[in-house]
């Protein structure tokens, strides 16, 4: 039977059910919708899609145990290199990694990697068990992991493997980090990620929470504990604002504050009573996924008009190109070449309305991308009654105040050793977002596999 040219589509809500309420968008691939787009894969002997994903994931492996009926299988094979394939499944750019480098996509689209690792993750956790691999004998060693996000809890699952005792000490109430506070609920359910966080825990692995490392304890304090290494991954959490007259209104947010009320703190529930703010008429500044995220939350959260204001063009939107479709279907209207100069009074302190000015794109920056020049006398005004801020976020000083002799560069991020993830401070190790900025959850994964196989090779020796 000759094979499809286009990918599988996965099913999923239509723009009017879904904006009324925080269930999950896309409904993921049925078990004959699944085999069908498995049987797309060409099996290329070397392999490119491999090379495109951060953690190396044996793709054609698992993919042919989906096309024989094993879906058990292809989870097992996932999780020899991914811990939590329901959450990459659901937020990883394919498009940018793995499904970039398919073969097939040179003339047709590309198998959807993604897809296939979220219905096999899925389909491994609705059989009510997950198997949980044989962990290698204690060593006797202990590793302190700082932030439960998805780089600690990657290098914690995979240290736990090999026989360490690994704590996780996570600031906030509820593990998970950005998948918990950052990604809302229709993107990515919290079951989900409990559910792997769950496996993780399974492993051996202890979390503590509540536990801020730069207050509760210092990183001096931790070895004084008794760890032989520490990891920090504690991402990049402090958010940016762009410093205009009006910013401290109330009704002004960070989309770090404004989703975390929303996703932490429960706003998408009706059954919690979430101090946030709700009201008619929003702008939501940037360009981002995360920006798309805070927009399509403010629709659920009952708005009638939401406005995304972005400085550049559409095409140089760095938001995964699903995720403005799905902004664009559910009514948000792009702003687009435009930006914030000042945000309005309605002389009792609260925002009023957001003036902009137009913008035309010039030569190109340090990005790639060309840079947004102001038209001058072009200023216009947009009523609006809440802003929020997604313009993105960088290193949150807590630990690393109360760590100096950890080294870093100019914008607060901790300066490691490329290849091994190794600061500056003896046995001390970070990776993901605290050290490159904020990226993606499987770049930071990427990045914790790596720097467990140092780790591991380090204290063997």
């Amino acid at each position: 039977m000759p094979v499809s040219k286009k990918k599988t589509p996965m099913p999923s809500r239509s723009p009017g059910e879904r904006v009324k309420n925080f269930n999950e968008v896309p409904l993921g691939y049925t078990e004959g919708q699944a085999v069908e787009e498995a049987r797309r894969c060409l099996q290329c002997k070397k392999m490119p899609c491999v090379a495109g994903c951060p953690v190396e994931i044996n793709i054609p492996a698992f993919i042919q145990l989906i096309v024989d009926g094993d879906f058990i299988g292809a989870a097992k094979k996932i999780k020899e290199k991914n811990s939590l394939p329901g959450i990459c499944g659901r937020v990883c750019p394919q498009e940018d990694q793995c499904e970039k480098l398919c073969v097939l996509g040179k003339k047709n689209d590309p198998v959807a990697i993604g897809n296939l690792e979220r219905f096999a993750a899925d389909y491994e956790q609705g059989r009510g068990k997950v198997d949980i691999p044989e962990r290698a004998r204690g060593n006797g060693r202990k590793i302190a992991v700082v932030g439960a996000g998805p780089s600690g809890l990657t290098i914690a699952g995979d240290l736990a493997k090999l026989g360490y005792e690994i704590t996780i000490y996570e600031a906030l109430h509820e593990a998970g980090g950005v998948l918990v506070y950052g990604i809302p609920e229709f993107r990515l359910p919290k079951v989900i990620v409990r559910k792997e966080v769950d496996y993780i825990e399974k492993l051996g692995v202890e979390i503590k929470t509540n536990y801020i490392i730069g207050k509760t304890h210092t990183v001096d304090e931790l070895f004084e504990m008794g760890y032989d290494a520490v990891y920090i991954g504690i991402g990049a959490g402090l958010p940016m604002f762009m410093n205009i007259p009006g910013e401290n209104l109330n009704g002004v947010y960070s989309a770090n504050e404004f989703l975390t009320r929303a996703n932490l703190m429960k706003a998408y529930r009706k059954d919690y009573d979430t101090p946030i703010i709700r009201a008619k008429r929003y702008a939501v500044v940037g360009g981002g996924n995360v920006a798309m995220d805070s927009a399509r939350v403010a629709l659920r959260l009952g708005a009638e008009k939401v406005y995304n204001v972005y400085r550049r063009s559409k095409k140089e939107m760095p938001a995964r190109i699903e995720e403005i479709k799905r902004a664009e279907e559910e009514g948000i209207d792009f702003r687009l070449l435009t930006n914030p100069v000042r945000i309005l009074d309605d002389g009792k302190g609260w925002v009023k309305a957001v003036e902009c000015i137009r913008m035309e794109l010039g030569e190109p920056d340090d990005s790639g991308r060309r840079r947004p020049v102001p038209v001058n006398g072009s200023e216009f005004t947009v009523e609006v009654e809440v802003v929020i801020m997604a313009i993105g976020a960088k290193a949150n000083p807590l630990l690393t105040v109360a760590t100096p002799d950890i080294e870093l560069n100019k914008w607060g991020y901790i300066v490691v050793d490329d290849k091994k993830g190794m600061t500056s401070k003896k046995s001390v190790y970070a990776g993901g977002d605290i050290v490159t900025g904020s990226a993606t959850v499987i770049s930071a994964m990427g990045a914790a596999r790596k720097i467990a196989k140092v780790i591991h090779e380090s204290l063997s020796s």
